[in-house]
């Protein structure tokens, strides 16, 4: 009922607007006595995944918290896991403004944010203010102004700095709003990312004496040929993970909404059915070879589970909890 109310007060603002206002009062409330108020306990749901022990299945998908600014408060919301990012080597601006659209009728979301974040070594003091003792996840990316061809560097930049700091690595190749990077998901390029992870990763797992799973995060909007090819690479070269999915350019379930002609990624309840095809694809290529987390139009308890049926290990929220609010996790771990 709070969340409904709060809702409908942000819902009147600029998105963008709206979320810098909630991170600063976020940010404010974090260790003190006020974090009471948004703190939610409930019955751990354990679930082994990639080797790592995570309380409950429900996570926060990255992109909310880029630059890792509110770890400790979504972590007393109740989430199993909390990814932070995409991050860069460098910080960047983004995408002009404006650049999210809220497409209130379908319950999605439009962005075209474009990575904007302060940069790996910012993230990483944030990282190390932190309170938190839970299951990070970092999702790693390359800069905007990085050639696709040079793009493996910024990958493997972030990959040696967020480390020692990070529960599991994400490689982002999937954003549709950084110019070209979807290209790296398919042929010679995917091959030659997934092989020069997997040797840094080894060299890394050597110097710091521990092993940090690498998953790899993928777009909705691939053939089902194409999605064959990915799970076996993903196979071949012994990734960890596999994230379904990133957002959408499709437009077929919102056409003729406010904004939906706006360009970017969509997000939120229109993602759904979708992503849980992707997720359906690739558990009966990978059988069992690595596991699947679930992302995309996750709102109710209902959906997650579908997502889980498919054959997904874990489940995130982003578009979701900014609907429904911290109880979408309380409901879907309690009854899961």
């Amino acid at each position: 009922m709070l969340y409904r109310i709060l809702r409908h007060v942000l819902f009147k603002l600029d998105p963008e607007h709206a979320h810098e206002l909630i991170f600063q009062q976020l940010h404010f409330i974090g260790g003190t006595f006020l974090e009471a108020l948004i703190h939610q306990s409930f019955p751990a749901c354990p679930v082994t995944c990639m080797g790592l022990q995570f309380k409950n299945p429900v996570g926060l998908a990255a992109g909310l918290d880029k630059n890792a600014e509110c770890i400790d408060v979504f972590s007393a919301m109740g989430f199993g896991f909390v990814e932070v990012g995409t991050v860069t080597p460098r910080a960047q601006a983004g995408n002009e403004k404006p650049r999210i659209f809220r497409l209130v009728e379908a319950e999605g979301i439009i962005n075209r944010m474009g990575f904007n974040n302060f940069g790996v070594n910012y993230l990483i003091e944030n990282i190390k203010k932190s309170r938190f003792k839970g299951v990070l996840g970092i999702n790693i990316g390359k800069n905007k102004d990085t050639v696709v061809e040079q793009g493996k560097e910024d990958y493997l930049i972030c990959m040696e700095k967020v480390y020692a700091h990070a529960s599991y690595i994400v490689v982002n190749i999937s954003s549709p709003n950084t110019p070209g990077l979807r290209a790296l998901q398919y042929g010679e390029a995917l091959e030659d990312l997934l092989a020069s992870i997997k040797a840094k990763q080894k060299k890394l797992e050597q110097y710091h004496l521990k092993y940090v799973p690498v998953a790899v995060k993928i777009a909705p909007d691939l053939s089902e040929q194409e999605l064959i090819q990915i799970a076996d690479s993903l196979v071949r070269y012994n990734i960890d993970g596999v994230i379904a999915t990133n957002t959408t350019l499709d437009r077929s379930l919102v056409s003729g909404l406010k904004y939906s002609t706006e360009p970017g990624g969509l997000s939120g309840r229109p993602l759904q059915s979708r992503s849980t095809a992707v997720i359906k694809i690739l558990a009966q290529e990978l059988k069992g070879a690595l596991p699947i987390i679930g992302v995309g139009g996750i709102d109710s308890l209902t959906a997650a589970r579908e997502k889980i049926v498919a054959g997904a290990t874990l489940v995130q929220i982003y578009s979701g909890f900014i609907y429904k609010g911290p109880n979408l996790i309380k409901d879907i771990v309690t009854h899961l």
